[in-house]
């Protein structure tokens, strides 16, 4: 971006509160069903049907609200946000407007980007429109199909203040945003269904100036890495423009992930009216003290914290800390291991480790992986005695997540124990150094690269059971 001007950026997340039902009616919130099998007289807009408000999507709501640094407000009101659309079945959208259900908090991006803290406006909620398919039947050409299965859906929208001034900035407030909420519970992050969606506000003006420039709106990216691509797209349009004399028009864009571009998808010169007006069938929400207090104590160690306290506590390295505290999950799993292992290291090596690499090869989480945290610290200690070679530790590994046995059983069954008696490792030895008298010269001459090469094949006649350091030492001895 050029120097003579600065980017603003705010960002609006709507994020899908993690309920088996909707927010006003009894039907299931569960993806992927048959079109419309997922609705009911109360969300489609029947007349006669009343809303009847879902305390655990409030819950939820009032969860993020105080992870989030906010200020839940004890009465907020739902509204009555009017718009012609043909996924909206209602004519209007039940959410919050003058007095929304949380105001400012925020979010500190990572050390990275000098752990700026970007400024929340409100949290509010409100339901989910349906979706509209252009697509895909014999006469797309000239019908629009409607799936009313997301209609009602309860969401919470989030919204910054326009704090950020990068595509980078912007990108790692999604991100950690959205680790916050799956950390919590709160949403499952599941940004291919639509559960986490982002919309970026973005203007640029000339360096140092306080006025805001005019701003375009990016609707509905679905992943950090084309938020980011869709922002830096956005920021060179506008930039382009004005240093050719133009004037950027306040518009809705889409970003087209496939060119790295954005289009225009409509005007947006005025701000709409949506005729806001409090819903006559919905009393206001009243979140008194206790409730919020009860919350704030049964709030987890949110991930930040816990980062910083691995490093503390446990002596790991800032890259470790980040790796095991991506999910909630996988810190505790690590953490369970920790308490049980001699070694906090060799815990986070080993979860990092063969435990990562299964999980991604499997496609699964870590509530998926059948070695529980004391069966994983019991094959580090066996390894830390010195029972098993780290090499044998992995196949051992294996057998463990395939059979669900323990590392002893599975070492004393199959006669894996590293060998170290120096009577049954030196005549390999001499027979490696008899095998390769090139290989001796040119060691005894000074060049010992390939000194590892042959205790690699003592190992190997060992089928990996040699003690490494006595096979080495044993291997210098033997070479002289």
């Amino acid at each position: 971006m050029s120097s003579q001007y600065e980017a603003v950026i705010g960002l609006e997340i709507h994020a899908q509160l993690l309920t088996a039902t909707k927010i006003f009616c009894g039907c299931p919130t569960a993806f992927g069903a048959p079109p419309n099998a997922h609705s009911c007289p109360v969300c489609v807009g029947l007349p006669g049907a009343l809303p009847v408000l879902n305390r655990k999507a409030v819950d939820l709501a009032v969860t993020a609200a105080v992870a989030l640094g906010c200020e839940v407000q004890e009465r907020s009101v739902f509204a009555r946000k009017n718009y012609f659309y043909p996924d909206l079945p209602k004519g209007y959208q039940i959410s919050q407007y003058e007095q929304p259900l949380a105001l400012g908090g925020g979010v500190t991006l990572p050390a990275s980007l000098g752990s700026k803290f970007v400024k929340l406006t409100r949290i509010h909620m409100e339901e989910d429109a349906g979706k509209s398919l252009h697509e895909g039947f014999p006469d797309s050409d000239r019908k629009t199909y409607l799936d009313y299965n997301r209609s009602g859906v309860p969401l919470i929208e989030i919204v910054s203040e326009p704090d950020m001034r990068s595509a980078e900035e912007a990108a790692a407030f999604f991100e950690t945003l959205r680790q916050i909420l799956v950390w919590l519970g709160v949403n499952d992050g599941n940004m291919d269904e639509g559960s986490l969606r982002c919309d970026a506000n973005v203007s640029v003006r000339p360096a140092g100036s306080e006025k805001l420039g005019t701003k375009t709106e990016v609707k509905n990216v679905n992943s950090f890495r084309y938020l980011e691509k869709a922002i830096q797209y956005e920021i060179g349009r506008h930039i382009d423009v004005i240093d050719h004399g133009g004037t950027i028009v306040q518009e809705t864009r889409l970003f087209d992930a496939a060119q790295g571009k954005t289009y225009s998808m409509r005007s947006k010169e005025e701000a709409h009216d949506y005729r806001y007006f409090p819903d006559p069938d919905l009393p206001a929400l009243v979140v008194d003290a206790e409730r919020r207090q009860a919350i704030q104590r049964s709030l987890p160690e949110l991930p930040e914290a816990r980062r910083r306290r691995f490093i503390s506590a446990y002596a790991l390295p800032e890259y470790d800390a980040a790796l095991l505290t991506q999910t909630r999950g996988l810190a505790d799993y690590f953490e369970e291991t920790a308490r049980e292992s001699a070694s906090p290291k060799a815990a986070s090596n080993w979860v990092m480790g063969e435990v990562l690499r299964n999980m991604k090869e499997r496609a699964i989480d870590i509530a998926g992986v059948p070695i529980t945290p004391a069966a994983l610290a019991g094959l580090i200690a066996i390894v830390e005695k010195g029972t098993i070679s780290s090499t044998v530790a992995k196949d051992v590994f294996a057998k463990m997540y395939e059979t669900g046995r323990s590392a002893s059983d599975i070492v004393a069954a199959d006669g894996l124990a590293q060998i170290s008696d120096t009577s049954s490792l030196e005549p390999i030895v001499r027979r490696i150094v008899d095998a390769n008298p090139d290989i001796i010269a040119e060691i005894r001459g000074g060049k010992d690269r390939k000194f590892q090469f042959l205790v690699g094949q003592v190992m190997k006649e060992t089928k990996g059971k040699g003690d490494p350091k006595i096979v080495t030492d044993l291997m210098k001895a033997a070479i002289g």
